[in-house]
């Protein structure tokens, strides 16, 4: 995580709390990260909490996790655990200063009395397309609902009935009485409460009537002293309605709230239902799929969290929407992962070779560097044989121009060991090469040419006899459009399905026995994680996080 002695990347949201602690408006900076836990939190959420977290962190505040838990009938406990494992798992901790909205239903409903009592709000009997047809469009105003002027007493009385479980699902709600005729359809008298027979997560049964977002969101904010209300853009036009609660109801904290410009990423969709209808249509393996943008599938793929962290900040925060290709993502991983993840081999597709002058039975062992860039990680030993597994796209019977790897009549360079060229193929009934022959020069050990001549291609191997099985998990993008959700389009119709190959691939056995979330350099394929729950010593399964550039695939 930055530490204070780094530098911090400014914006303009920063600039604001500068200003703020210097005209004295707020003396101490409390901010608030607060998901709603109907699903799992998505690489958009790392921006806001990376963002929420670290101003408070920067200023010498506090960051509240506070759980919108107003929708019992799309809460779950699954999804309030993963959220906090994933804002813990990107580097952040809220202390002492968990919060549920749920804490506050009591205060709430104090206060959506009292806004009745002020004339402020009423019940309502129309049906919630009735609602919707009476409030208007952005070109015309709405229409007062007949039930706008019921008698205060008459809207407490009901009110309280909706509270003790009178009446079904949908037969009432409580509207804020404000302004039917407002340019702004978020001020068109709208909804703050409603009924929801379903049990609740935290409060059980104990209550038959629940908040709506925006009459919660504001008011837990002041209730906990919360400094700058940090949102996305989508709530610019729910701010008047933020602050018209504020100023009429009888609250000591008076929050700000503030917009920036949510996470657009190519190949990917960040909508929460959209995601649930991916998991539930089973297009992948539940909400920690590798090929998932949720935190918990990015984790488990094998990204890290300074990655991601490295990722918000390099995309940064503004107030325009724009779209951010997923190549920054995957370039932020690489580039902490070619200085950090130790080098091994793997051959995902294996093509047996024989060499067949070199002797039956004789293993030789090679020194090879586990980074070549620190020797602090040290070297470990590979075994060398006469039997070998090489990678089927690692030979080309008929070359294309540019092909350096093993061909007929050519020599190429095995990787820490010998230069050996390919004299001969075996093919099965149907013709399939099924196993090369080669001859290798005993005088090039390392790899280099006793007498100077140039090998242009080096390829990786393995041992036959000194090799372990593994599942490799070669995950694509996830969709085949980069705006996969763009306009009318049905995202669903974009999913790649071919986003995940499962190859049945080659490993050195010292691999086997790594944990969990153990990642690595495969040479010359890419970066690969130890997967966090299939990855056994008896079957070891990688992901793959991310290719290496390979000049070879761009041609």
């Amino acid at each position: 995580m930055p530490t204070e002695s780094q530098p911090v990347a400014g914006n303009f949201i920063r600039s604001i709390i500068d200003d703020d602690i210097k005209s004295g408006r707020c003396r101490g900076v409390v901010t608030r990260f607060p998901p709603e836990p109907n699903g799992y939190l998505h690489i958009g959420h790392a921006k806001s909490i990376c963002l929420n977290f670290g101003l408070a962190r920067d200023f010498g505040g506090v960051c509240h996790l506070r759980f919108d838990d107003t929708n019992p009938a799309k809460e779950d406990m699954e999804y309030i655990d993963s959220i906090k494992e994933s804002v813990r798992w990107l580097g952040f901790d809220w202390g002492e200063n968990l919060y549920n909205a749920s804490d506050n239903f009591e205060k709430l409903y104090e206060w959506a009395e009292y806004l009745i009592g002020q004339g402020k709000a009423y019940v309502e009997d129309l049906s919630a397309e009735e609602i919707r047809r009476y409030r208007g469009t952005l070109t015309e105003p709405g229409v007062e609902s007949p039930y706008r002027s019921r008698p205060v007493e008459e809207n407490l009385s009901l009110f309280r009935a909706m509270r003790r479980g009178e009446f079904p699902d949908g037969a009432k709600v409580l509207r804020a009485r404000i302004d039917m005729s407002s340019p702004n359809m978020n001020l068109r008298d709208p909804v703050i409460y409603r009924i929801i027979n379903a049990a609740h997560p935290h409060t059980a049964e104990r209550w038959k009537i629940y908040p709506m977002y925006d009459f919660a969101h504001g008011q837990c904010d002041a209730i906990e002293g919360v400094t700058h209300s940090i949102c996305t853009l989508e709530f610019e036009d729910h701010k008047p309605l933020y602050d018209w609660f504020l100023e009429n109801l009888p609250v000591e904290s008076k929050p700000k709230q503030y917009e920036f410009a949510r996470l657009n990423l190519t190949y990917t969709v960040m909508s929460k239902r959209k995601l649930h209808e991916l998991v539930s249509a089973g297009f992948v393996n539940g909400w920690d799929d590798p090929r998932m943008p949720t935190i918990a599938g990015i984790r488990r793929r094998g990204y890290t969290p300074e990655s991601v962290r490295a990722f918000c900040e390099r995309i940064g925060v503004g107030r325009s929407d724009s779209w951010i290709d997923i190549s920054v993502l995957e370039e932020c991983v690489r580039e902490e992962l070619n200085e950090k993840a130790p080098r091994a081999m793997a051959v995902l597709r294996p093509l047996k070779v024989v060499i067949l002058n070199y002797p039956d039975g004789k293993t030789e062992e090679f020194d090879a560097a586990n980074h070549p860039q620190r020797a602090e990680m040290g070297e470990r030993r590979i075994s060398f044989s006469r039997e070998l597994y090489i990678d089927a796209d690692d030979f080309m019977e008929n070359p294309a121009k540019g092909f350096f790897r093993m061909t007929p009549g050519s020599e190429v360079r095995l990787r820490y060991a010998y230069i050996v060229r390919c004299v001969g193929v075996v093919r099965d009934e149907s013709g399939k090469i099924i196993e090369i022959h080669c001859e290798y020069d005993p005088d090039s050990r390392g790899g280099a040419a006793a007498d100077g001549r140039k090998v242009k291609g080096t390829i990786h191997w393995l041992s036959v006899a000194h090799s372990a099985d593994a599942e490799i998990r070669l995950y694509d993008r996830l969709f085949t459009e980069p705006y996969p959700d763009r306009g009318d389009a049905d995202y669903k119709t974009f999913v790649n399905l071919l986003s995940e190959e499962r190859v049945a691939a080659k490993i050195e056995p010292q691999l086997s026995t790594v944990s969990a979330f153990s990642r690595y350099q495969f040479e010359r394929l890419g970066y690969f994680c130890a997967d966090e729950k299939d990855h056994l010593a008896d079957h070891p399964v990688f992901n793959r996080i991310v290719t290496l550039r390979d000049s070879w695939a761009k041609r």
